[in-house]
């Protein structure tokens, strides 16, 4: 009879431990004691914060993306389609501010133009139209593709160091946890197994926004470097064009 009390009794014991072991329970217990869970607190925040940043950028360079690579084949097929160079450069003008093929030609353009207007100038005398026109489509490329890597960094950083921002949380919770048994001397299953489930928590909250920003990261590299080929391969066409008058194909 005593056993079976016993053993329900550590049942029970388990049990209550099972549910002291929740995200909920680590919730109740921060809000409770807030002076000695400031660093729970902290890393909590801060985990919380690099994941909004880290959606947001997801979600913004996902639709720029979308945005881009159906612009990509409209602008620059327009652009060739037109029957000559002038409307061509009005169509480019009409596209919207933030679409880059319609500014990488217009640049090129310019550059032509402006290197037109100079002749017999120093400026021809010390690049020929090609040189002019090819320097300023490394500068168009360059700016363009600079513009993809918005949020890149923030991904990456957050992919990197999210695991140790919630390892942190774990390792400061199995501390605490260690000096309360210290303290009480009790090390029975309902008095650990709070405490290490609830710092456990951080390390996996660590990881649920880790691997989202690295799974992204690796996505949008891989597409952004796609639409920079896109980019060199319009931007060379656009060079025999503007340099010498008809696009080699």
């Amino acid at each position: 009879m005593l056993q079976e009390t016993t053993a329900a009794a550590g049942g029970t014991n388990a049990a209550d431990a099972m549910k002291n072991m929740g995200f909920g329970h680590l919730i109740q217990e921060m809000t409770a004691h807030p002076s000695e869970f400031a660093v729970s607190w902290i890393v909590l925040i801060t985990l919380v914060i690099m994941s909004a940043l880290s959606w947001y950028w997801t979600v913004i360079n996902f639709i720029k993306n979308v945005r881009l690579k159906g612009q990509a084949e409209r602008v620059t097929g327009a652009f060739w389609d037109t029957a000559n160079a002038q409307d061509a450069i009005r169509l480019m003008e009409e596209q919207p501010r933030n679409e880059p093929f319609s500014k990488i030609a217009l640049d090129a353009a310019q550059a032509a133009a402006h290197h037109q207007r100079s002749e017999g100038s120093k400026l021809a005398e010390s690049l020929n139209r090609s040189e002019f026109v090819d320097r300023s489509l490394r500068q168009a490329v360059t700016r363009e593709s600079s513009k993809l890597q918005a949020g890149m960094t923030v991904l990456a950083t957050v992919g990197a160091t999210a695991p140790f921002v919630g390892l942190l949380g774990t390792v400061w919770g199995i501390y605490g946890a260690l000096i309360k048994i210290g303290a009480t001397g009790q090390a029975s299953i309902d008095a650990v197994a709070g405490p290490v489930g609830e710092a456990l928590i951080m390390t996996a909250l660590g990881l649920f926004v880790a691997i989202p920003a690295v799974l992204a990261y690796n996505f949008f590299n891989r597409t952004n470097s796609s639409t920079n080929a896109k980019f060199d391969t319009f931007a060379h066409d656009l060079h025999d064009f503007f340099a010498t008058g008809s696009r080699v194909r």
